[in-house]
């Protein structure tokens, strides 16, 4: 069995060090510049050096994306972002251009390379070309099957390593490239700044009626054609294993705190407790699916991996998400009083019942008992977001639990 590293995306500092917290191997980050989530809040030079140490002091890695597919103007920008990331010393850098992994190879050749899902990586010849190069590792297109990625692994050289997509939402396009957003808005997907087309309400026009729309219903809400459902193999960690895949990649560099950490966590206990006993992981199925199901998602999928995708992989109806569980806020340590700071994501009140996260595993219902503001003046409630807040629950949190409460309609 090979090592099987869990990669868990962040938007923020404060993000990363809630995946490093919650069982993350590897964090993926991008900074302000030259990666393919613009809209994401990224990290600042400051940021990323602090992200770093913070990972690595927890024996964890970092990869910084520097993923678009660029242009002439981009390339002489590319080389001073390369020098920098040279002196900051992530793990490694995730790169789709040719261009951009040359430079690479030549300004910091001491950092990893590896080879982004972008660059359509979808047989043992690719990877084997990439390897020739100098890179150590190459994502699968998210258009392989398991099998597939299967035969990829017994024909590669044994330290070239597989990072695979396991969990979170897909992409309509081929191997993420996105025409779409450019055309109809001038923002580029493959530079970082998609607008997300695929998510939006298409109607028909008929050649010979321009200015005619004609909505293409599948119920009152409208069609959503382009919408796929969100990938999770969360009951399939015995397959990705088989497969010969190293990292399990999570999907999601715009998404929450909450998010990250319950995705984190679950996949985490998953992969732990399989290697442990298979045994163990079957009994512990109905746990696995009941966390997964407590994030923000769109309905879940197999994508390709058990072969093309049936037409249930596509949301004809509508754009939304199941919400199981509202995030709160994060814990900071508590003081001598037992009040722990939080900056508060979304209104709560006195007296109303919330859940601690943690990040062994364990909710823990409790009441909220006070708040403080940072004055020190009692409050009823939170209505302000962001705002940093002194509270005292019924039992006191531990620094970076995480606080949510749990909706009544999912």
């Amino acid at each position: 069995m090979r090592n099987t590293e869990l990669l868990v995306p962040a938007s923020s500092l404060e993000v990363l060090k809630v995946a490093v917290i919650y069982g993350a191997d590897a964090v993926f980050i991008g900074g302000e510049v030259f990666g393919l989530r613009a809209k994401a809040k990224n990290f600042s030079k400051e940021d990323m050096i602090e992200g770093v140490k913070f990972a690595h002091d927890h024996g964890v890695k970092v990869h910084v994306t520097v993923n678009i597919l660029a242009h002439n103007n981009d390339l002489e920008g590319v080389r001073e972002y390369l020098k920098e990331l040279k002196e900051i010393g992530p793990d490694a850098l995730i790169i789709a251009d040719p261009a951009i992994f040359m430079m690479a190879k030549e300004i910091c050749p001491e950092i990893e390379r590896h080879v982004s899902t972008q660059a359509n990586n979808t047989n043992y010849g690719t990877y084997k070309f990439w390897y020739d190069l100098g890179a150590s590792r190459v994502v699968s297109a998210r258009e392989l099957s398991l099998a597939e990625i299967k035969e990829i692994r017994a024909n590669i050289p044994d330290d070239l390593e597989i990072e695979s997509f396991i969990h979170g939402a897909m992409c309509i396009s081929y191997s993420g490239r996105c025409l779409l957003s450019n055309y109809f808005t001038g923002r580029d997907a493959n530079q970082g700044a998609c607008t997300h087309p695929c998510r939006w309400k298409y109607a028909v026009v008929e050649e010979q009626r321009p200015g005619e729309y004609f909505p293409v219903y599948e119920n009152e809400r409208g069609t959503y054609i382009f919408n796929s459902k969100d990938l999770c193999m969360i009951e399939h960690i015995p397959d990705l294993i088989d497969a010969g895949i190293d990292s399990f990649k999570i999907e999601g560099r715009m998404k929450t705190a909450l998010y990250v950490a319950t995705v984190a966590r679950t996949y985490r206990k998953a992969i732990d407790d399989y290697k442990e006993s298979p045994e163990k992981y079957e009994a512990n199925l109905d746990w696995y699916k009941e966390q997964i199901s407590a994030c923000t998602y769109r309905q879940f999928t197999t994508g390709f991996y058990y072969g093309k995708p049936s037409e249930e992989s596509q949301i004809y109806d509508n754009n939304t998400y199941n919400i199981g569980y509202t995030y709160l806020g994060i814990c900071g340590a508590p003081n001598s009083e037992g009040f722990v700071e939080i900056e508060q994501r979304n209104k709560f009140s006195v007296g109303e019942t919330i859940e601690i996260m943690k990040p062994n595993g364990d909710n823990v219902e409790v009441e909220v008992l006070g708040i403080k503001n940072e004055d020190g003046e009692d409050m009823e409630s939170c209505p302000h977001p962001k705002q940093k807040l002194f509270i005292k629950l019924s039992t006191t949190p531990e620094e970076f639990d995480i606080l949510r409460r749990k909706e009544e309609e999912a």
